[in-house]
C-alpha cells in the first residue's frame, strides 16, 4: 500500500502574482504548503515555480476538498483573491471541509465591515477567522512583507511562527504583530495606503517644483520605445483601488481631520479628468493665462531650492503621518481594539510601501508618551517642523507663485498652521450657523449654550438691515 504524502503545514488559495509569491516565499522559509486555484493552470504555474526556485516544499492541489485535507489540523488557509464577493465564494467553496478550530486568513485588501461580519459567520462554524493587511507589493509577498493580522488570536497563534519567519526583518524584529480583535488588521492596512497615497502624492510635488534631479530608480529607465525616460511618456492619469477613498471616508465619519491624504485623493480624480485638463490649459490660454514658472523660478539658488524642497517634503509628510495616525487611534477607541501606535510604526519599517525613515522616530515618540495626541508635538518632531518651517513655506510659496500646484503640501502646512494656534476664527463660523440655523453657541467667559437674534440686533444698533 502506498504511504499517503505528508500534510502540508498550511494552505493558500488565491495564486494571482501575490498569492504566488506569498506561496512561494512560505515555502522557501521551510514550511510545507498546499496551494490551490480555481483556475488550475495557476497551480500548475505555482508548482513549476516552487520546482525552479530550488524544489521549495510545495504542493499543488486541484479541488477544495483535496486542498483543504491536504492541510494538518488545526489547519489554516491564506485566501488571497479581490475583495469583496470572491473571497465570500472562495470562503463557501473551503469551509465546506473545514471542520471546527480550522483557521481562514483572507490577505486581502478587504472593507473591515466585511471581515467582521466573517468572522461572526466562521464563529457560527466553530472557524477561526483573520483579516490580515499585506503589504509591499510583489516583491514584499515574495522576500518580506508587512503583515497587519487583525482578528482571532489563536488563528494567530496557530500561524504566528511561519508569519515571524515570511514577514520583512527589521533591526527590532520582524514586520508582523497582532493588531487587536475584529476587523482591526484591514484598518489599519486601509489607513497604511492612505498615507501612502499621502506620500505619493507630496514626492510627486517635489518632482514638480524641480524636475526633483535625484537618483530614484524610476528616473534611471530609459524609454525602450523611443528616446529619452520612460516616466516622460507616462500617461499623467493615476489608478485607485479605493483603499484611500474609504480612510477619507472614515476620517470624515470620525471627525479627524485628514486633509493630506485627502488632497492625494482629490489629485487622483483630477488626474482622471485628463480630456477636460487638456481643454481647460487651452481654454485659459486663449483667456490670456500666462504660465509664470519662468519669471519666478529665474535667479533661484538650485541648490538651497533642493534642500528646501527635501525640507518641505520631510515636514509634510510628518503632518500626514499624524493624521494616518490620529485616524488610528480615533477608530481604536470607537471599536475597543487598543491599537499600540509605536508597533505599528515598527511593522511598517520594512517590506511595506511606505518604509519612510521616520518610522523608526514614530516609533520612539509614542513609546516615550503613548497619549501623544499628535506627532507635531512630540518634542523631537516639534523641534524638526520648527527647523523646516520656513524652508516649507519658501517652496509652498514658490510653486503657488509659479502656478504649480501642491495640494498635499499646501494642505499639510494649512494643517500645521491651523493645529498650532490657540484661536482660531471658529467663532465666527459659530455666530453665522447661529444666525442663518439658530444652531446656539458656547461662550470663552461661561457656561451653557446661547442664542442671539443677530439681524434683529444689528438693526437695532445701525437702523439698517444688514442682509437684503
Amino acid at each position: 500500500m502506498e504511504a499517503s504524502p505528508a500534510l502540508s503545514r498550511i494552505g493558500l488559495a488565491g495564486l494571482a502574482v501575490m498569492g504566488q509569491n506569498l506561496a512561494l516565499n512560505i515555502a522557501e522559509k521551510g514550511f510545507p504548503i498546499s496551494v490551490y486555484n480555481r483556475t488550475t493552470s495557476k497551480v500548475d504555474e505555482t508548482v513549476d515555480r516552487a520546482v525552479n526556485e530550488g524544489n521549495l516544499p510545495l504542493s499543488g492541489q486541484y479541488t477544495p476538498k483535496d486542498f483543504v485535507l491536504s492541510l494538518q489540523r488545526p489547519r489554516s488557509v491564506i485566501i488571497l483573491v479581490k475583495a469583496g464577493a470572491p473571497v465570500d465564494q472562495t470562503i463557501a467553496a473551503l469551509s465546506a471541509y473545514m471542520e471546527p478550530g480550522d483557521a481562514i486568513i483572507d490577505g486581502g485588501n478587504e472593507w473591515y465591515e466585511n471581515t467582521e461580519r466573517r468572522i461572526h459567520e466562521a464563529s457560527a462554524k466553530g472557524l477561526l477567522y483573520l483579516g490580515m493587511g499585506v503589504s509591499g507589493g510583489e516583491e514584499g509577498a515574495r522576500h518580506g512583507p508587512s503583515l497587519m493580522p487583525g482578528g482571532s488570536h489563536q488563528a494567530y497563534s496557530n500561524v504566528q511562527d511561519i508569519l515571524h519567519k515570511v514577514a520583512a526583518q527589521v533591526e527590532d524584529g520582524p514586520c508582523v504583530t497582532y493588531i487587536g480583535q475584529g476587523g482591526s488588521g484591514n484598518f489599519v492596512k486601509m489607513v497604511h495606503n492612505g498615507i501612502e497615497y499621502g506620500d505619493m502624492q507630496l514626492i510627486s510635488e517635489a518632482y514638480d517644483v524641480f524636475l526633483v534631479e535625484i537618483t530614484a530608480d524610476i528616473f534611471k529607465v530609459k524609454d525602450d520605445l523611443a528616446d529619452g525616460f520612460l516616466v516622460d511618456k507616462l500617461l499623467d492619469k493615476t489608478g485607485m483601488k479605493g483603499t484611500g477613498k474609504w480612510t477619507v471616508q472614515q476620517a470624515a465619519e470620525l471627525s479627524v481631520a485628514a486633509p493630506t491624504i485627502a488632497a492625494s485623493l482629490d489629485c487622483r480624480y483630477l488626474s482622471g479628468l485628463k480630456e477636460e485638463r487638456e481643454s481647460a490649459e487651452e481654454a485659459l490660454k486663449q483667456a490670456g493665462f500666462k504660465e509664470e514658472i519662468g519669471n519666478v523660478t529665474s535667479g533661484i539658488d538650485k541648490k538651497r531650492l533642493i534642500d528646501d524642497v527635501r525640507q518641505a517634503l520631510y515636514a509634510s509628510k510628518i503632518c500626514s503621518y499624524a493624521q494616518g495616525m490620529n485616524l488610528l487611534r480615533a477608530k481604536s477607541m470607537e471599536k475597543g481594539w487598543n491599537l499600540n501606535l509605536g508597533e505599528l510604526a515598527r511593522i511598517w519599517k520594512g517590506g511595506c510601501i511606505i518604509r519612510a525613515v521616520f518610522l523608526d522616530r514614530i516609533k520612539n515618540a509614542y513609546q516615550r508618551n503613548q497619549g501623544l495626541p499628535n506627532l507635531v508635538v512630540d518634542p523631537d518632531f516639534a523641534k524638526e517642523m520648527v527647523q523646516r518651517q520656513a524652508a516649507w513655506r519658501r517652496v509652498v510659496g514658490l510653486a503657488v507663485a509659479a502656478g504649480i500646484s501642491t495640494p498635499g503640501m499646501c494642505a499639510s502646512l494649512s494643517y500645521f498652521d491651523t493645529y498650532r494656534r490657540a484661536r482660531l476664527p471658529a467663532n465666527l463660523v459659530q455666530a453665522q450657523r447661529d444666525l442663518f440655523g439658530a444652531h446656539t453657541y458656547e461662550r470663552v467667559d461661561r457656561p451653557g449654550s446661547f442664542h442671539t437674534e443677530w439681524t434683529k440686533l444689528a438693526q437695532k444698533s445701525s437702523g439698517v438691515g444688514v442682509l437684503n
